[in-house]
């Protein structure tokens, strides 16, 4: 087949660095990127941060959840899932492409809340899926991006493979009072408290031991203690375990230095 080259029409932000720090300052546009479909080298992260419509689709999926009073789900959060599923499997000595693979899929997780918050996985897989073939991406491993941003969600998500093992660890393990938007505690509901009550959050991957860590530090004087937690994430770590299962590993949970599973 003849190569053939994508034309990514508008301009392409330099940098995602102020919106990864919750800024609100303009982004410099910088010139137009041709992508040569037919291309040897892969897709990297740097890329498909720097595709002017997966940034696009994924500030306008936080600013919708926002409306209906979700927790951050913006570049920030694409940023730390994407470094910490990358991680994860870099720890565990996974070969460094699927390293990268998880890395592209954590910062795309969440696009599909564009469309609805209700089944975003599975939306945000058939927009990764084409937008990434768009880009030049092969279909072997669109397709792992795809599956593992499909099977993301606790309720219906599987651990496919170790790129949707790693993302769902990661999605799971962004816990933080950073993610709060209501600017008023009295109005906080549970998942309000329980992620301002985390001032600290750490994956631990001990690839000697097989064990995967979620390190907390919650401060119980802040409106939520342990078993609000508990009440609220107790789904989300047992999607976890499995997800740590599949790699291979142990999960644990440890909040303020006491393990609890």
């Amino acid at each position: 087949m003849e190569n053939q080259t994508l034309k990514l029409t508008g301009n392409v932000p330099a940098s995602l660095d102020n919106q990864s720090r919750g800024g609100s300052g303009a982004v410099t546009p910088q010139p137009r990127i041709e992508i040569d479909s037919g291309r040897v080298a892969p897709i990297t992260l740097d890329e498909v941060k720097r595709y002017r419509d997966f940034t696009t689709l994924l500030r306008k999926a936080d600013e919708h959840l926002g409306i209906i009073g979700y927790t951050e789900h913006g570049l920030r959060h694409a940023g730390l899932v994407s470094s910490i599923a990358q991680n994860i499997l870099l720890h565990l000595r996974y070969p460094e492409r699927q390293a990268q693979l998880a890395a592209i899929a954590g910062y795309l997780h969440d696009i599909g809340n564009v469309i609805n918050r209700n089944v975003h996985g599975e939306t945000g897989a058939i927009l990764v899926l084409q937008l990434l073939l768009q880009l030049g991406m092969s279909v072997d491993e669109a397709a792992v991006v795809a599956a593992a941003v499909g099977n993301h969600e606790k309720q219906t998500g599987v651990a496919v493979s170790d790129v949707a093992a790693a993302v769902i660890i990661a999605d799971k393990s962004d816990v933080h009072r950073s993610r709060v938007r209501n600017p008023n505690p009295a109005e906080f509901d549970i998942h309000d408290r329980v992620n301002f009550s985390a001032v600290h959050s750490f994956v631990r991957v001990d690839d000697v031991k097989h064990s995967i860590a979620l390190e907390l530090t919650i401060d119980e004087e802040a409106g939520a203690g342990v078993m609000d937690y508990f009440e609220i994430f107790l789904q989300r770590m047992l999607a976890c375990r499995r997800a740590a299962k599949f790699l291979g590993c142990q999960f644990e949970l440890v909040i303020n230095k006491n393990r609890m599973i």
